[in-house]
């Protein structure tokens, strides 16, 4: 009998080897610095402990690998080893990546650096931090957004739970320079919906990013320092590659939740030879989840995301990509809506009513060539518009004296009061040569750019503005509100203007122990009429071979925005405003994937565009101010199952207007003494991951003020109004959030599945910044979204 199953097993073994599910993993490794092929590089499945080694094209194929999920270790001597995680193994299907190394600069005896893109580069020794896709997708709270990812890092605050887009080191969520694939994007937000917010920008910025989860296959982010080859902006960088097609066989995946669906193809572009395609639709509307959660009176938002990339190798020197992306966007709280709406806010901002639409677009053609053995040169073209077509009313109910409402048909209502019109368009073609010699690395280029503006900004007839400052002149002493006119807030512009810049980097190592970063920039700004000059620089220092000192400095520029110089009297202009910022850090790496960095930094601001009357539109260059503080962060990165990251930061920003009206020097919106943070993701087997995220940071400043009770002596339509008393002269209360996140992962038959649970602010702390989205106009009204846990459906097939 014994004998009898040893053969059945014996029997049975091959063909249950045989049965079992495969697939394959293939790539390409070239180098960071060169974007040539490395031949040799040892390339290891963890789980598997398989091995191979890449060719003289630096290509290597694993077949045969069983279905799962799979974490891949690239080294090389001179190279920084690399590791990709979350390789998913499909059955028939082939996994394939392209990779980069970057050059070990300093050949570290004691601590073998493993770099994930971009950090522990030499070149960017300052504030600079990377995200893989997955970690982008399961970030808590992040729901796939790359920006609400980036909230957690030191030195970064966000306007909290309800927006993405983030503010840096005492600067505005405008002050940001942001690159997709070397595209210039400086729209990269839903629902900053332009005019609603009294008629002028939100300066909290977006909700949502414009880029769907899984999108972004890599980012690095720099929080201040960057060098002279990004400009017109001051503030931080944030370079994002988009995810190129995989070249062997197609891949489709899809994410469903309760606000709407997300569809991607992933795979060879059929009819076009050698050419890839990465292709993404998302749509999210809210109707559904406010029926839900019963709040039917705020409005409904609603978005898209469209994109589609090809890649085509055209021989082995040449590589172009195309990529084009459509985000339409609207907004519409109409007089049905209003009429849900129990009663009217004291600062009489919850009874707007408008629509806004909203839609941007990018076109990009980018070719890399490689010139030499060291040396490389990217061209790119790319177009981008934005439309912009709103219209804000109001609507008058009767209302008794704690401001219910008690009628609510036939209320009376105005849904045009307000109107603008903003179309923007800019072609712009960016040339860089790149030469990596052996002890100096240099980058020079030139972008173009032709900036066409269509402007209209109107008010109806005369309107009552219920908030005044100190600057504002009443209408009478005991009139506490102000009058606006239609010739003060008006406006029609219609022009176009050229940008051009230049900027040279370099990079050098002095003494095996010393390398030198610096850069200039040139820019001549059409609309500002001006050319101005940017030297930067920034080092490292080797203490050993785990610590080192880094520094940076410079000169930074940026340019107004389009609306803002769109919006001014004729024959008014607004110049760049500018940023001095110097940066002194320490970093020491406990083991390879533990590090810790402390920094200090100092900033410094001058010709800031400041609006002297909140009640009209004009603007100067007439702000100065000063920021400083420190960030501290020990991250543990994903190199087992689990990782984390603590950091904490201190913030301090002041401003002065230079208006005239007493106020002087004051705290910046973004201005957050405090911010700690707590990141933790553990995976105890290969189906589940959980993950938390904690945030603390202080009360962002708010104006100090007094309420006027029914300033128009009425009875049943009582109104309220808003004097400050001091410019940001308040603090909201502090900004508590526990986000957390729950990934289930299984295999059905060819595809694989992951079920995800994720939870925005679950102590549900209802502050300044615990809602997911709010009206735009006011700070009190409130879509209480914040503990709506979204459950999620991801297909990777």
């Amino acid at each position: 009998m014994l004998n009898r199953l040893i053969a059945i097993t014996v029997i049975l073994l091959p063909i249950l080897t045989t049965a079992q599910p495969t697939g394959a993993i293939k790539g390409r490794i070239i180098e960071q610095d060169t974007k040539q092929p490395i031949p040799e590089v040892t390339v290891t499945v963890k789980e598997r402990e398989l091995t191979v080694l890449t060719d003289s094209t630096g290509a290597y194929s694993i077949p045969n690998v069983p279905v799962g999920t799979y974490s891949l270790i690239l080294t090389h001597i001179g190279f920084q080893e690399r590791r990709i995680n979350d390789v998913t193994v499909v059955q028939s299907k082939t996994f394939y990546v392209e990779t980069e190394l970057l050059n070990d600069d300093r050949k570290m005896k004691e601590v073998t650096v493993r770099a994930f893109r971009g950090e522990n580069n030499l070149r960017v020794p300052v504030s600079s931090y990377s995200f893989s896709r997955e970690e982008i997708f399961r970030s808590p709270g992040a729901q796939g957004d790359i920006f609400r990812a980036i909230g957690i890092l030191p030195g970064v605050v966000s306007s909290g739970g309800q927006y993405s887009a983030i503010a840096v080191r005492g600067e505005g969520t405008s002050d940001n320079v942001y690159m997709a694939d070397d595209i210039p994007m400086f729209e990269v937000s839903h629902l900053e919906i332009e005019g609603f917010n009294a008629g002028f920008n939100d300066p909290n910025g977006g909700r949502f990013s414009i880029f769907a989860p899984r999108v972004i296959d890599n980012a690095l982010f720099e929080g201040g320092g960057f060098s002279a080859q990004y400009g017109r902006r001051t503030s931080s960088y944030l370079g994002l590659g988009i995810k190129e097609g995989n070249k062997e066989t197609p891949f489709l995946g899809g994410q469903f939740d309760l606000l709407g669906a997300t569809l991607i193809y992933d795979g060879p572009a059929g009819l076009l030879k050698n050419t890839t395609l990465f292709a993404t639709g998302r749509y999210q509307n809210f109707s559904l989840l406010e029926k839900v959660i019963g709040l039917n009176s705020v409005g409904t938002p609603a978005y898209g995301d469209y994109m589609i990339k090809t890649t085509t190798g055209l021989n082995k020197a040449n590589k172009l990509s195309f990529i084009a992306m459509f985000n339409p966007e609207s907004f519409t709280r109409d007089i049905d809506d209003f009429s849900k709406s129990p009663s009217l806010n004291k600062d009489n901002s919850s009874n707007f009513i408008g629509r806004s639409k909203t839609s941007k677009a990018v076109l990009g053609l980018s070719l890399r060539t490689l010139t030499g053995r060291n040396s490389y040169l990217k061209n790119i073209l790319y177009y981008r518009n934005k439309h912009v077509d709103n219209n804000l009313g109001v609507a008058w109910p009767t209302v008794d004296a704690e401001g219910n409402i008690i009628k609510k048909e036939n209320i009376p209502y105005e849904d045009d009061q307000r109107h603008i019109k903003d179309d923007q368009q800019e072609l712009g073609y960016r040339s860089i040569f790149t030469l990596h010699g052996k002890n100096v690395t240099a980058t020079v280029g030139a972008d173009l750019a032709r900036i066409d503006l269509d402007y209209t900004r109107t008010l109806k007839h005369t309107d009552t503005i219920y908030t005044f400052g100190p600057d504002d002149q009443l209408p009478a002493i005991d009139h506490y509100y102000l009058i606006l006119q239609p010739s003060d807030f008006n406006s029609r512009f219609k022009d176009h203007t050229y940008n051009a810049s230049g900027y040279l980097d370099l990079s050098f190592t002095l003494f095996d122990w010393l390398t030198l970063n610096p850069g200039v920039r040139f820019d001549h700004t059409g609309f500002s009429r001006q050319n101005t000059f940017s030297p930067r620089v920034s080092g490292s220092i080797a203490i050993d071979t785990r610590q080192s000192i880094n520094f940076a400095a410079g000169v930074y520029y940026g340019d107004p925005s389009y609306s803002d110089i769109a919006g001014q009297a004729p024959g008014h202009v607004l110049k760049s405003q500018r940023t001095i910022q110097y940066i002194l850090g320490y970093k020491y790496y406990f083991s390879p994937d533990l590090k810790l960095t402390a920094e200090g930094w100092y900033k410094n601001f001058d010709e800031q565009v400041v609006q002297p009357s909140s009640s009209k539109p004009y603007m100067n260059n007439n702000g100065v101010g000063y920021a400083y503080g420190g960030d501290i962060s020990l991250v543990r990165r994903l190199s087992r199952n689990y990782y984390g990251q603590i950091s904490y930061s201190y913030m301090v920003s002041k401003r002065d207007d230079h208006i005239g009206d007493g106020v002087g020097k004051y705290d910046y919106i973004f201005s957050i003494p405090h911010s700690f943070s707590l990141l933790g993701s553990y995976t105890p087997n290969n189906k589940w991951i959980f993950s938390g995220k904690f945030r603390y940071s202080s009360g962002r400043p708010t104006d100090s003020y007094i309420t006027h009770s029914n300033i128009f002596n009425t009875s049943n339509v009582p109104r309220y109004s808003q004097q400050i008393l001091g410019k940001n002269g308040a603090r909201q209360k502090d900004f508590i959030s526990l986000d957390l996140r729950a990934d289930y992962k299984w295999r059905m038959k060819k595809a694989f599945w992951t079920a995800f649970m994720d939870i925005v602010d679950i102590n549900n702390r209802f502050n300044q910044s615990s809602a997911i989205f709010q009206p735009l106009t006011g700070n009190v009204f409130y879509l209480g979204l914040a503990i709506f846990p979204t459950f999620g459906l991801r297909i990777d097939w």
